[in-house]
Parts: structure tokens; sequence; C-alpha cells
């Protein structure tokens, strides 16, 4: 089975509008409310392409519900654990230049914490694959990333992760499988410039040293760059397509890609897939749609980088 966590799920209320006006009353033309967080955004694109999936995490009040009817929805099923708390609202405003507000969340305990961890002690089995994306939640730390990736390796599932430098760097020494670090947080990470293909790669094999299996580097525009645990190369190009929205475009290329390197164990196609619905999603107003995503596959260019590069 495939898991999702999302520590500090939202709601995103967008509204888009010409101008605001600060201090005085402004008026919409349009809103709409999402189910916001990266795990939660991987748990929609996997099932479209059909992979069924658990999404888990925490979530409380009217705001939760709405979380979970809207994976529901999509077919995901939900394990969630429930919060005495609402979940977070965010503010997406869309104007002549986007403002977002975001809320910290509620706070979780370490008995919440507890309660989840025992759902997946009981039910992680060899072989499954857990994703745990975002930031933690308020009375989090980076210790309980740990404790989820200790318990992967212990049961031999694989563990995927997509988080920030700390939260990140303190799980490399339980192997994670996938982690996806872009070029700025590479340079925060090991605290030097990261300007060419050979510092991407050198930087990315410094993390290979500390205990991740495979590294896709994001490069936004310039397509991804993928050192896998046999320390084959691959890049990958970018579709045509106007990018709409950004937001999610990461979860989506991490998800593509595991999709289908679970049907086929094959890394070059499986990052041309991560990159296809990387870029589907940049192009869609929201999480892509399979289809759109599946188009743009064949427009991938993936090139193997030798020893010298």
């Amino acid at each position: 089975m495939l898991y999702t966590i999302t520590f500090n799920p939202a709601v995103d209320l967008v509204m888009k509008t010409d101008v605001v006006h600060l201090g005085e009353l402004n008026r919409v033309q349009k809103d709409e409310y999402v189910a916001g967080g990266k795990g939660i955004n991987m748990s929609v694109l996997l099932k479209r392409l059909g992979h069924d999936n658990i999404a888990t995490g925490f979530i409380g009040g009217f705001t939760g519900t709405f979380v979970r009817e809207s994976l529901e929805n999509e077919g995901v099923q939900t394990a969630f654990h429930q919060l005495d708390a609402i979940t977070r609202i965010n503010v997406k405003l869309h104007a002549a230049q986007e403002t977002e507000l975001n809320a910290n969340g509620p706070t979780v305990t370490e008995a919440d914490v507890a309660e989840l961890m025992a759902y997946f002690d009981q039910n992680l089995v060899a072989g499954d694959v857990v994703f745990l994306a975002g930031n933690a939640a308020p009375g989090m730390t980076s210790d309980h990333y740990v404790k989820v990736a200790e318990l992967c390796r212990v049961k031999e599932a694989l563990f995927v992760l997509d988080s920030n430098k700390s939260l990140l760097t303190a799980c490399l020494p339980q192997r994670p499988f996938l982690i996806k670090p872009n070029a700025q947080e590479l340079s925060e990470i090991f605290e030097t410039p990261v300007d060419t293909l050979d510092d991407v790669i050198a930087n990315a094999r410094k993390l290979q040293t500390l205990g991740a299996q495979n590294v896709i580097v994001s490069l936004g525009g310039e397509g991804a760059v993928l050192v896998t645990d046999s320390q084959e190369i691959f890049r990958s190009s970018v579709p045509q397509g106007t990018v709409v929205n950004s937001v999610g475009a990461g979860d989506s290329m991490v998800a593509g890609f595991m999709a289908k390197y679970i049907e086929s164990k094959d890394y070059a196609q499986s990052l041309r897939q991560g990159a296809a619905c990387g870029s589907a999603t940049a192009f869609s107003v929201g999480i892509a749609e399979a289809e759109l995503a599946m188009s743009l596959v064949d427009e991938i260019q993936i090139k193997r980088i030798g020893e010298e590069s």
C-alpha cells in the first residue's frame, strides 16, 4: 500500500480580484476552497494515475472534515488522526500580485503522534511506500520525522521525503529511498553556491554519502536531475506550456516519479513521468489530471549524464 502523511494540512481559500486596497473593503471576483498540503497533493495525483493510497496525518474541526471529504471524493482512502482543534485556513489572494497568508495550524501533542505511529506500526509492511511531505505542525520537531523514517527502515518500507532543510537532513541517517531538494536547498544545506550542473551533481552525491538512496534535484524551468542509488545520473527537459500556478508541481513530480517506479523499477522512465506530472500541474489551476500529464510524457527528453560530468 501507498501512504501519504501531511502533518499540517490546510484549507486554502483562493480569492481572485484585480486590485487590493489595504484598509478598505475589497470584494473578490471569484473564490474557491481547496484541500491543501504536500502529502494531500501527492495522494490526489497518485490516485489519478491509478494508484490506490491512504492519506494520513492530523485534521480537526469543520475544515478537517472538508479535507477528508475532498480526498474521499477523489477516491483516496483516509486514516487521519482527529485533533480537538480546527485545521488551518490559508488565504491565497490573487490580484496584480499574489499574496499568501498562511496560518500556523493546531498544536500536535506527543499523544497525537503516538496514535499515528501506532497506526503505522500496526499496518505498515515490507514493500509499502510512505510519502512524508511538508513541514512540521506546531508542537512537532525533527525527531517526529526521524521516528517515521526509522519505522519505515525497520518495516522495510520505502520512505519518500520532501521537506525543508533541517527536517530532511535529520532523516538522512535512516536512508530514505527518495528525497527531492531544489538547487537553493542544496546551497543552504552545504552552505556553498550551486550554480552549475556539476555543483548539483556533486551536492546530490554528498546527500547520498549522508544516507539518501536516490536524489531528485528540481531545477524549475531547467528540468530536473536524478542521481540514483547505482550512481547513474539522468537529466530531464521540460515541455512547452504556460505556467499557471507552480503550487503542487514539486509534489506532483515526486508522486509521478514513484508511481512509475512502482510499476517499472526504471529510473529513467520514472523521471520522465515525474517531470511530465510536475509540468502538468504547473500548467493547471490545481493538481493535474492524468490525461494532461500523460500527454506530456513524450515531450520530456531524458539524457543520461556520464561519469565525466
